[in-house]
């Protein structure tokens, strides 16, 4: 079958199935083929030991061809195999089937250490040194290999941070290792292919170890050392030779350490390099370490220790300098081009011994000044010390800055672009969606988004990545997981946070799911539930399952998902009136806020908690469904919820108690109203933004929310009114302002230039960039209409302001792809639909939803666009 070809397979959500954790993984593939409405009718599947028969499926009568079980026996620690796949199927309705097609080609799957007993290691914790408050210490172990090397992994981990080598090479590429898991419950390793990096005769292992997430300042307290006073690493090379025999070499007590040229190292402070005390050759043989330390030994972290379900952290793309400038002070500042996440990578000149270079980062300028205060007490300060060898490279290893400018002092000589490069670093996902449109504003806006969501997730969904917090609020993510799933793909990071969120509720928090997940102890926060952050736990899984079709995720969740409806109807309590009150976050940073109380909303939180009571508990019974559960109480606390919203905050005729556009978006939106209500409450809905000026009024909550909200009232043209308006507060008033990233407020920077004076002001935070989810399924017009995108829906709904949209993703079936132009009158729209699916296509004709196969489409309608709003003269005019 010469037209049809078949992708390698996959293995669950794994990039690089390399020292996989599951020992029967789920197998995806890819068909690809030209041929219009191919559908695939049978498999065979063929998974290969290294030695031994292979073991076949044989012929299987099905479809499936995501997330498909194993099937062969489960793979065993450090078990390798090859599968391929080959595929029957048939075009068109009318066409014979074909088949089989050819072999794909083989991939390869090894599993990692999957039993306790795997473990030989014990945790190897360097004396800290008493000078240095966030020391990086250097440890190694020579040792003898008597035998060639046929094949050699390295299972490496650590309670901290760490850079491990071989015979003086980096054995990988990932960054801030091993990434911040909740460490009282579970500890991800690594594992790394060595085999090129050993030789027969003496070898060193080493690494570099620094305080991280484990030890280091986290949250906004000030406080540290929040899980351990130690670091430690643990670490097992595994080295096979031709004769079948095999070398373990691990971390234990003859491992010895010494402080590192590094001599400070923090996520929020920075790094200090002292190249005088540079050691050339420490991690290779021959060194002298004899004036080194010996090491502790500790336990053995093996009960917590699981292997990665997504991709590590990584450098992922390298800027250059835009300008260097000086301020009117005469400080020296360098302008990246871009508000980004990473670190500086310094091309450092040829200068006398102990020129000390210092580099401050922040993310905008104020009064032409690096704008330092909405960092609070993260310094963002990196230093090194010139040794006077000569020119060098010098990039922090331990540290991550948010900044899209810095400050360099101390540079000997003219400072110029060819001196230092901003390297980006964020977790390695897939890229997976794209979006444009006519608006160059709008199309900035999604292109901010797209960069905001890269640099916070970093290992873990942040918040923001610049201040002293940085931590995996619950609430943003809860509302961005639709467009993070579109953007990228996202399934195997969140798979390992939704994991540790499950850990963090049910063991420690009696149900409740916290603020952020990793918890930290930084503010007496009670635990209790926080609608729309706690929902998290139900929103996340079912988002995961809805865009990649995984509904293992929804029964690896479901008891965090039960436990935590049950909490939140005890908050709500017999009534479903919340009736102990209390604080809420409720619509978090609504721009009618005073910058000093953010959560105060037009919206009450109590009736966003009444709202969202009622949604997760529907998800929750509509979850119970795909997994063959009783989900009945669910769907009768759902209904209760409504009821309780109607009754208490609605009007009969749909006016809701509190005019604000988030109350109406909860209401119309969580199928909370009755059928009667529906159209007037959309009506308000348009009014209440008309008479807001057609800018934003809501909050992390409600902007969801919102533009769908008219969409499905009917009132497209002020859901793209709102879109496209530039005054604060509104989506594009931050691109007018030059912005790069989302803004945590609608007016982060003032008009005037000036930072908000609230304490909490970020210039990367997602949230409100969950706006580009609506770009995605109405202004483009693609999304999923089942699960995975099995059936996806094409329904573009073009409005005033715009002539063209775009977007691509590539859905677990391959890559579909919408483009529209309205010419006049004339709408033309192209549609590509991955073979194995078909679309549900709706134009703006007025015309009937119909259903096409997979392959090329294109269809040209006469339509009518809803003409554009009247707006009335802005509330807000710009200073004279």
């Amino acid at each position: 079958m010469r037209d049809v070809t078949v992708a390698p397979v996959t293995f669950e959500h794994h990039r690089e199935p390399l020292g996989i954790g599951e020992p029967a993984p789920r197998l995806s593939w890819i068909v690809r083929t030209e041929l219009p409405g191919w559908r695939q009718s049978a498999y065979e599947l063929e998974i290969a030991p290294e030695s031994g028969p292979a073991w076949t499926s044989g012929r299987v009568d099905a479809g499936e061809l995501v997330l498909v079980p194993w099937g062969a026996p489960p793979l065993t620690s450090r078990e390798r195999r090859t599968v391929r796949v080959r595929v029957w199927g048939s075009g068109a309705a009318g066409s014979s089937a074909v088949g089989p097609t050819a072999w794909s080609d083989e991939a390869v799957v090894e599993a990692g250490l999957l039993a306790r007993s795997d473990w030989s290691a014990a945790l190897a914790q360097p004396v800290l040194p008493a000078s240095s408050e966030e020391p990086v210490v250097l440890l190694r172990r020579e040792f003898p290999l008597a035998k060639p090397v046929a094949r050699a992994r390295l299972y490496a981990t650590a309670l901290g941070v760490y850079d491990a080598e071989i015979n003086g090479t980096p054995v990988g590429d990932d960054v801030l290792a091993p990434g911040w898991t909740s460490y009282r419950h579970r500890l991800r390793y690594q594992t790394y292919d060595v085999t090129g990096l050993l030789t027969e005769g003496t070898n060193v292992l080493g690494a570099q170890l620094a305080d991280g997430w484990y030890r280091g300042y986290l949250g906004f307290t000030g406080g540290r050392a929040h899980y351990g006073e130690r670091t430690g690493l643990f670490a097992q090379l595994e080295v096979e030779h031709p004769d079948g025999s095999r070398t373990v070499v691990t971390t234990d007590g003859s491992w010895r350490s010494a402080p590192a040229p590094t001599v400070r190292a923090g996520l929020y402070g920075g790094e200090t390099f002292d190249a005088r005390g540079d050691l050339p050759g420490w991690s290779a043989p021959g060194f002298d370490d004899t004036g080194w330390t010996p090491v502790d030994v500790g336990p053995a972290p093996v009960t917590t220790l699981v292997a990665p379900t997504g991709p590590p952290v990584r450098r992922t793309e390298v800027l250059p300098a835009r300008e260097v400038f000086r301020s009117a002070s005469g400080k020296v500042l360098v302008d990246f081009g871009q508000n980004l996440v990473g670190r500086l990578r310094l091309t450092l000149p040829d200068a006398p011994a102990g020129t000390r270079i210092t580099v401050r980062h922040a993310e905008v300028l104020e009064s032409g000044e690096l704008g330092t205060r909405p960092l609070r007490k993260a310094a963002q300060t990196d230093v090194v010390v010139l040794d006077g060898a000569g020119p060098r490279t010098w990039e922090p290893r331990f540290t991550f800055h948010g900044f899209r400018y810095a400050e360099v002092e101390g540079w000997p000589g003219e400072l110029t672009t060819a001196d230092l490069q901003a390297v980006v670093v964020h977790t390695d996902l897939r890229p997976t969606g794209t979006f444009t449109c006519s608006d160059p504003d709008v199309t900035r806006l999604h292109e901010n988004v797209v960069r905001g969501m890269r640099g916070n997730f970093l290992d873990i969904p942040t918040d923001c990545p610049q201040r002293d917090e940085r931590l995996g609020w619950t609430g943003d993510l809860q509302v961005f997981a639709p467009t993070a799933a579109f953007l990228y793909d996202t399934a195997g990071m969140l798979r390992s946070w939704l994991a540790d969120l499950a850990a963090e509720q049910l063991r420690d928090h009696g149900g409740f799911v916290p603020n952020f997940v990793p918890f930290l102890h930084v503010l007496p926060f009670p635990d209790q539930a926080e609608a729309g952050w706690g929902d998290a736990a139900v929103v996340v899984p079912w988002t995961l399952y809805q865009r990649f079709g995984d509904a293992g995720v929804l029964a690896d969740q479901w008891e965090s998902m039960v436990a935590w409806i049950d909490a939140f109807a005890r908050r709500a309590g017999a009534g479903l009136d919340f009736p102990d009150g209390g604080f809420s976050f409720g619509d978090w940073l609504d721009p009618a806020a005073p910058p000093e109380n953010p959560g105060a909303a037009r919206a009450p939180w109590q009736c966003v908690a009444t709202a969202y009571l009622a949604r997760s508990a529907r998800i929750v019974a509509d979850a119970a469904a795909v997994l063959g559960r009783d989900g009945g109480r669910f769907a009768v606390l759902a209904e209760r919820a409504a009821e309780r919203f109607r009754a208490e905050y609605v009007t009969p005729t749909g006016r809701v108690a509190y005019p604000s556009q988030t109350a109406y978006a909860l209401a119309l939106e969580f199928g909370l109203l009755a059928d009667a209500q529906r159209d007037h409450a959309g009506r308000l809905l348009a009014e209440q933004v008309a008479n807001d000026g057609w800018h934003i009024g809501t909050g992390f909550l409600g902007t969801p929310l919102v533009t769908d909200a008219l969409t499905n009232a009917g009132a497209i043209a002020s859901a793209y009114e709102l879109l496209l308006q530039r005054e604060h507060p509104s989506w594009l008033y931050p691109v007018t302002r030059g912005a790069t990233t989302i803004w945590e407020r609608w007016d982060s920077m003032l008009p005037d230039g000036s930072i908000n004076p609230g304490e909490m002001t970020s210039f990367n935070h997602y949230a409100y960039g969950a706006v580009a989810d609506w770009l995605h399924r109405t202004v483009a017009g693609l999304a999923p209409a089942a699960p995975g995108y099995r059936r996806l829906r094409v329904a573009p709904r073009p409005g005033p302001g715009i002539t063209s949209a775009a977007a691509t993703h590539d859905t677990p079936y391959g890559r579909a792809a919408v483009s529209w132009t309205l010419v006049g009158a004339v709408f033309t729209l192209a549609l590509t639909v991955p073979p194995n699916t078909s679309a549900e296509v709706s134009l703006p004709d007025g015309s009937a939803s119909f259903g096409v196969g997979s392959g090329q489409h294109t269809f040209v309608r006469t339509v009518t666009v809803p003409a554009p709003v009247e707006r009335p003269q802005p509330f807000w005019q710009p200073d004279e």
